[in-house]
This record gives C-alpha cells, structure tokens and sequence, in this order.
C-alpha cells in the first residue's frame, strides 16, 4: 500500500466516523433524556465507550480477520444512523463508536504507520467535517436522512483503503518503551477537544459572535494546509525543537481559555440586581480567538507525538487497556462536564457547581494535552524519515478544491429582497422549537422548516435555540432555519453562556442587536433584543424564555417592563412559562396587549380553539399602540414540537 495517500484517506475516514458516532451517541441520549429534563437509564449509553476494551483480547489473534469484523460492524451501524429513530439511534451509534475506537487502535499497534500520516489523516478529516457542516447549513449533511448515501460512500472507501493492508504485526517497527497508558490518554483528548470544536467550526462563532466565514476559512485552510505539508514536506514537524514544541504547546491552551472566558458573562447576583446587557464584542474580545484559530493545528502536532511515544513491538494488545480505561472516563467526564454547565438547575446536587464554567471542560482539555505533551518530549522518540509524494501536484489539486467549496459553502445565501416602506403591518411569530425536537423525541427541524415557510412570518421569535454544543451534535438549527428562509438573523446568547437560547429571524435587517441577562436561580435567562425598521417605524423585538423561582420570574417581569419602557412600539414574545393567573404575567399583561386575549377575551378562539389556563405560556405583548390581528396557535404535533407555535398580523396607524 503506498504509503501517503490511502493511509491518510483511511484515517481521514476513521477520524471522521468516530467523531460522529461519539456525536450522534451523545446527542441521541440528550434527546431521550430531555423529555423529562433529567438522567435514567439511557445515560448508560455512555457504557459504548468503554466497548473497546471488550474488543482487547481479540488483538493477538487474526487480526485481518478482526479488521474486516470491526469494519463490517462500522460500515452497517454507521450507514444506517441519518434513517434510525433516535433510540436506534443510540444503539447504532453505540456499536459504530465501539467499532472505529477498536479499530484505530488495531491499526496503529498491528501495522507499519508512519505517525505523521495519521494526523495529517486528522487534519484531513476535520477539513472534510468542515465541508459537511457547511453543506448543510450547519448540520451534518451525511447525518441528514436525504443525504446519508454520503456516510455509505464514505464507508465503501475506507473498505478499499483496508483491503489495501498488509496486516500483520511488524517485527521491525520502532521501540519507544511500550508505556502506552499517558499516549492512549492524550489521543482521547486530542479527539474529544476536536470532537468538542473544531470538527464543527459553527461551535467556534457561537461561542464568539465571531464572523462565520471567517472561522471555517481557517480551520479548512489551516487544516488542509497541514495535510499538504506531511505530504510535500514529509519531515517538517521533526524540525521544529522540543522548546518550540513546548512554547507553541503552552500558547495554546491559554489563548482558547481567554477566549472562552473573554465572553463570559458575570450575571446578576440577587433579585434586584440590574440586568448585564451584552452587545456585539469588541475587537479586544476578538483577539483571542484569532490566535487560536492561529494555535490550533499544534493538535495535529501532538498527536504525531503521542504516536510515536506508544507504538512498540514488545507489549501485547492488554497493555492497552490501561490507557483506553482512562481516555474513555476522561471522555465521559468532560462530556458531563460540559453539558452540565446548561443544565446547572435540572440534575441536583452535582451539576450546580459547574454553572458559568463552560471554559473549564476546554481549559482541562489543552491544558491535559500540553501536560502530557511535555512529558513525552522527556523522553526519547525513534525519528522517521520519509521522502515527499511523488504526487503531492495531485494532493494539492485535491486539498484546494475541498478548501474552496468549503469557502463558497460558507458564505452567507442572498438575503429576502422585502419592501419595509409603506407598511402598515407585520406577521410576527413566537416558536419554541426545543432544539428542533418534537414531542416524541425525534428531530423535526424540517417540518419545523416547512411551518415556517408556510405561515412565512416578517419576524421569528425562536426559543430553546442554543443547539450548536456536543449535546446536540453541534448543529447550528438557527443557521439551518436562516439560509433556508434567506432571513437576517441574531443568534441571541452566546452558547458560553450556559441558556437554553434565544434567537430572533427577520426578513427585515435587525438592528442594536443584544441581549440582556436577568437574575435567574434555575435556567439563564437571556432576553434576545433587536430592532427593525418598518413603514418608516422602529419596533423593538424582546425575545424572552424565562424558567426561574416565583420570586426570579417576578423581577423578570419587572425588568422586561423598565427595558421597554421608553421604547414607542415594543413587540416582546416568546415562551414566558407563565400563566395568565399568575402575578409576574398580570404585571406584564397591565402595560402591553396580549395578542390572544385582545382577540378572544375569552380565551377560546371563535373555532372553538382553548388557550385558558394551564394552556397557554407562550405569548405575543404589543405596545397598546399595536392592534393584533387574527392571532393563531397551532398545538403539537402539528406544531413538530413540544409547544404550540403562536403567530398574529399586527398592524399600526401610521403617524
């Protein structure tokens, strides 16, 4: 098998599959667990990590034969993940995680590598990550059930790559030491903190409000560049001293914990407390992020580190398990550990602690790798010398076209062309996808697509947006519904800043975009605020999710009234979860008009529709300058959520 192209294109592959199964398995038990905002039983899906080491003792037998079991079992479970519902889904996603985790480590210990193949195979796979996600507005495009032929192409070509290998375990291969247990565990830090981020830049810009395009254009770039180098220059990385190593090791970690910590948000700390309003960052915010953009490829680095640190002839397939151990409650720690910090106020007494520390999962991650790191430069490396590709013209060829539909992909779609002079009205629309989940714990974010379309809103009120973190695989749902539209959008909340997400779609551009936090005891609560310019009229839009104690939601109230107050044509929507018998809604309900009960003061549409009582939290509050017109529920599952979705016509006299 020649060496450099199927070698990278093979591990490419691997990375790329394992990465998503970990995503789909993780998101697949978030879902299920969601319905009850709590953990049971299927949060033992995380016992796929650890299927690895089932697999160990099969090592020293055919280990050709292990391969095309490990391989069989991959192809099928990971090929049918976009068509399963999600609890299949979990169980496919758990035997295709079982599956490539096994059958990475039966490769490197059985076969003639050289280490710096499979990290520019790393590289590689992030770069064809980023184009997925790109492909498909911000979700995985293989992942989606119209395009999950890619994920069998994909398979069918890692067969190929396999079919290529002579395996057998190499009685030649180099002698580092056999000490496997600190390599094995910076290999699974190095593949969650990719998995956590990188594989998905979108994860990056909603932590930062940074510019989209940006993002994925130095991640493909920086990537792809890599993959370029190991092929071209085949000894670059032994160039670069131990002291560099060390310094670009330590630059690292510290420039992705500023960056998470430079948007960190110190909320009210008591009931009175004024809200923190944040508005766009500033360039001193920025520059963290920009160096570790710059940064990030010293993982590509560090893993060609840890290969060469773990590869040995005289250990046998048991002295894995040790570091595979580790890696695998490390990966199941911090994966907690990051959800955690969104769902503080639901899974007491441990998940409390972790609020507002979204940086520390990261921060325990780079800073895990540049420790071990350091402690492999102590001791001795066997050197590889490889001469460059013969064909690296063709690599190049390859390596430009990826980075240049990527970058196309990427660019924001033309926006709608609408007319705002001389209007007397708008449709506004308040729609709690629960992160694109319906009630029956499905993913709806087409149908969802589909009702937008059709009721075809001017302004989309969107609550429980926050989807572009691990728990939801990092799709990026409000992206997916804005290109689809062509609307502007305003994301709302920053994803480090733990809410649930608040985000605001507008065929009209928005303007002053912000968003102010109040005091809350359970869930954050970030009120998305933008304003748009209609009929020569400026609106000012609140987009608003509380979920707090009696005594939070009241000064909630209070505060969402002293924000608006000075503005002359407010529209604040969203789920409110209050009742109208309770004092934080009458509170509310005295200064502005209730789109529903201005209609039917009954509460029973004229179609017999009832929204009283226990019914209706989700509300649409006009300035009493505004007139509602025909407003409209529609109730699950045709809403394809958990919620009803809520609209009304508002119209106004001109001045």
């Amino acid at each position: 098998m020649k060496k450099s192209p199927l070698q990278i294109i093979l591990f490419a592959i691997l990375f790329l599959f394992i990465i998503q199964s970990i995503g789909t398995l993780v998101e697949s038990i978030y879902i299920l667990d969601l319905m009850n905002t709590s953990l049971d039983e299927k949060a033992l899906g995380v016992l796929f990590f650890f299927g690895p080491l089932l697999v160990l003792p099969f090592f020293k037998k055919d280990q050709r034969l292990l391969i095309w079991v490990l391989f069989g079992l991959l192809f099928v479970t990971h090929g049918v993940i976009p068509f399963l519902s999600t609890a299949n889904r979990l169980v496919a996603s758990g035997f295709a995680t079982t599956a490539s985790l096994s059958l990475f480590f039966l490769l490197i210990t059985s076969q003639a590598i050289f280490s710096r193949w499979i990290p520019a195979g790393l590289a590689l796979s992030v770069g064809l990550s980023t184009l997925l996600r790109v492909a498909g507005h911000g979700i995985e495009y293989s992942l989606i059930p119209t395009s999950g032929w890619v994920g069998w192409v994909l398979g069918l070509l890692l067969g190929v790559c396999l079919f290529q290998l002579n395996v057998q375990r190499v009685a030649d291969a180099p002698h580092m030491g056999g000490k496997r247990t600190a390599p094995i565990l910076g290999i699974y830090l190095i593949l969650t903190l990719v998995y956590f981020s990188f594989s998905a830049p979108a994860v990056i810009a909603r932590w930062t409000e940074g510019n989209y395009t940006l993002i994925v254009s130095a991640v493909s770039l920086l990537s792809l560049g890599w993959v370029w180098l190991a092929i071209s220059r085949p000894n670059f990385q032994e160039r670069i001293s131990p002291r560099w190593v060390m310094i670009w090791n330590l630059l690292f970690p510290a420039s992705l914990t500023l960056t998470l910590l430079a948007h960190r948000v110190s909320f009210p700390p008591s009931l009175d407390s004024p809200p923190i309003e944040v508005g766009a960052p500033s360039l001193l915010q920025m520059l963290p992020l920009w160096l570790m953009l710059l940064l990030f490829p010293v993982l590509y680095l560090d893993l060609g580190i840890f290969l060469r640190q773990m590869q040995s002839t005289d250990q046998p397939g048991r002295s894995l398990a040790p570091g595979i151990l580790l890696g695998s409650i490390s990966l199941v720690v911090l994966i907690f550990i990051n959800i955690f910090t969104n769902v503080w106020g639901y899974i007491e007494p441990i998940s409390p602690i972790f609020r507002n520390t979204f940086w520390l999962s990261y921060f325990l991650l780079s800073g895990g790798i540049t420790l071990l790191v350091w402690f492999a430069l102590r001791g001795k490396t066997a050197p590889e010398n490889e001469t460059s590709d013969a064909h690296a013209w063709v690599w190049t060829v390859l390596l430009a076209a990826i980075f240049l539909i990527t970058l196309v992909l990427s660019l924001p779609s033309p926006r709608a062309q609408a007319d705002a002079d001389g209007k007397t009205s708008l449709r506004v629309m308040s729609y709690n996808t629960q992160q694109s989940i319906n009630g029956f714990a499905e993913k709806s974010f087409e149908a969802q697509l589909d009702l937008m379309r059709q009721v075809s809103p001017d302004i989309i009120s969107m609550q429980e947006t926050d989807s572009t973190r691990i728990s939801l695989n990092n799709n990026d749902y409000v992206r997916y519904f804005t290109e689809g539209l062509g609307y502007y959008s305003y994301y709302g909340p920053k994803t480090v800043t733990g809410t649930f997400g608040t985000a605001i779609l507008s065929r009209f551009p928005l303007e002053t975009t912000r968003t102010s936090f109040m005091y809350s005891d359970k869930d954050e609560t970030g009120v998305a605020e933008a304003e748009v310019e209609v009929g020569g009229l400026r609106f000012t839009i609140y987009d608003v999710h509380p979920d707090s104690s009696d005594a939070a939601m009241l000064a909630f109230a209070q505060a969402l009234l002293q924000r608006s107050q000075d503005k002359p044509y407010v529209i604040a929507l969203g789920d409110y979860n209050l009742r109208d018998y309770e004092e934080p809604y009458q509170l509310i309900d005295s200064a502005y008009t209730n789109a529903w009960t201005s209609v039917y003061p009954s509460e029973i549409s004229t179609e017999g529709m009832d929204m009283s009582g226990e019914n209706r939290i989700d509300h649409i509050f006009l300035s009493p300058n505004l007139t509602a017109i025909d407003p409209t529920y529609i109730l699950p599952p045709e809403s394809a959520t958990d919620h009803p979705v809520h609209w009304a016509d508002i119209q106004w006299v001109s001045p």
